[in-house]
C-alpha cells in the first residue's frame, strides 16, 4: 500500500472517530460469513458504525486525535474491528445479546466512552449499564417534577379539605 493511500485511510478513520462520542475496539477475526452479516445488520439498526481496520493505522489515526488513548494501545493485537456509536452503552448491550446467544465472538477489547477507558472483556456489563445522555436528562427531568407533584397533589387535597370545612360550617350556623 502506498503512503499516500495509508494517509487517506488514517485520516478517515480518525474523521469517522471524531464523529462520534465513543468507540469500542472488537475481536471478529473468528466470525463466519453469517455471524458477520448478523452483526453488520444489528450494528447498522443500532446506528452503529463498525468498521474492520489495521491496528497500525488505527493507532496513527488516535495519535492524530486529542485525547489520551495510549491506554488501549495494548489491545490492539490480532483483527480489530471498531464499532462507533453516539450512545455509550449501545454496542455493548449489542454484544451481550450475542453472548447471550452464545456466541463466544465478538469480544471486546477496549472501550472510550465518555472520556474514560475501558479494557477487557469483562467491562461489558459496566458498560451495558452506563446511561446515555437522554436517559440522564430523563431521570434528571424526574426528579425535577417529582416535589412539584407532590405540592401541586397537596394544594389539590387541601383544597378539597377546605372546602368541605367551609361547607360544613356554613350549614351549622343555618
Amino acid at each position: 500500500m502506498k503512503k499516500e493511500d495509508k494517509a487517506l485511510i488514517i485520516n478517515k478513520i480518525a474523521d469517522t472517530i471524531r464523529a462520534y462520542n465513543g468507540f469500542y475496539l472488537v475481536e471478529t477475526a473468528g466470525l463466519d460469513a453469517e455471524k458477520t452479516s448478523e452483526l453488520r445488520r444489528a450494528c447498522f439498526n443500532a446506528d452503529i458504525k463498525l468498521m474492520v481496520v489495521k491496528n497500525t493505522l488505527l493507532h496513527k489515526a488516535l495519535e492524530t486525535l486529542e485525547g489520551d488513548y495510549s491506554e488501549l494501545y495494548g489491545v490492539m493485537k490480532g483483527a480489530t474491528s471498531i464499532m462507533c456509536t453516539n450512545v455509550g452503552n449501545a454496542p455493548a448491550k449489542l454484544l451481550k445479546d450475542f453472548v447471550k446467544k452464545g456466541d463466544t465472538l465478538p469480544v471486546l477489547k477496549g472501550a472510550y466512552v465518555e472520556e474514560t477507558v475501558y479494557i477487557g472483556a469483562d467491562q461489558l456489563d459496566a458498560l451495558a449499564s452506563i446511561k446515555s445522555k437522554n436517559e440522564l436528562i430523563g431521570d434528571v427531568i424526574g426528579l425535577l417534577q417529582s416535589p412539584a407533584k407532590n405540592v401541586i397533589s397537596a394544594l389539590q387535597s387541601g383544597a378539597g379539605t377546605i372546602h368541605g370545612i367551609l361547607e360544613t360550617l356554613s350549614k351549622k350556623e343555618n
